[in-house]
């Protein structure tokens, strides 16, 4: 059966894609999940206003991530830390830690988004980088200093 995609399928394809799948497949997964539509000739044509749609949209996620971006840039935290001998941290500096910080500053970031590759345990000032959308990515000075 050939059926559209609606939304980017790892194992399947991107939007808009048409591609040929078992009857099985799609009548009991694809379709009532709306991941995919029949491949009609109707279809087809709607399928075209769809994407000229989903194109404003990420036009418009992709200008607002680059606003939030430059002011994120301009930001700066500040996080306080109890620290033990040889300036080594109790505990660690966490992504949830970070967003919380930043939703203190008026920031709304979700800790998903921030890019920590493993919780920070020194003192230091750190550019945590933060996923605001596939395509753009800010950096946050990050200030872990001793209580």
């Amino acid at each position: 059966m050939k059926v559209i995609l609606r939304q980017n399928y790892a194992s399947l394809g991107n939007i808009g894609d048409v591609v040929v799948v078992k009857d099985g497949y799609a009548r009991n997964y694809l379709l009532p999940r709306n991941i995919a539509y029949r491949a009609t000739e109707g279809n087809l044509k709607s399928l075209e206003e769809e994407k000229k749609q989903l194109g404003r949209k990420e036009e418009k996620l992709i200008k607002d991530a680059e606003k939030l971006s430059a002011q994120l840039a301009s930001a700066s935290i500040t996080i306080t830390m109890k620290v033990g001998e040889d300036d080594k941290l109790f505990g660690a500096v966490t992504s949830q830690m970070i967003a919380d910080s930043l939703v203190e500053k008026g920031y709304t970031i979700d800790k998903r988004i921030i890019e920590l590759e493993e919780p920070i345990k020194t003192l230091g000032i750190f550019e945590v980088p933060v996923k605001l959308h596939s395509k753009v990515s800010a950096k946050v000075k990050v200030w872990v200093v001793r209580e």
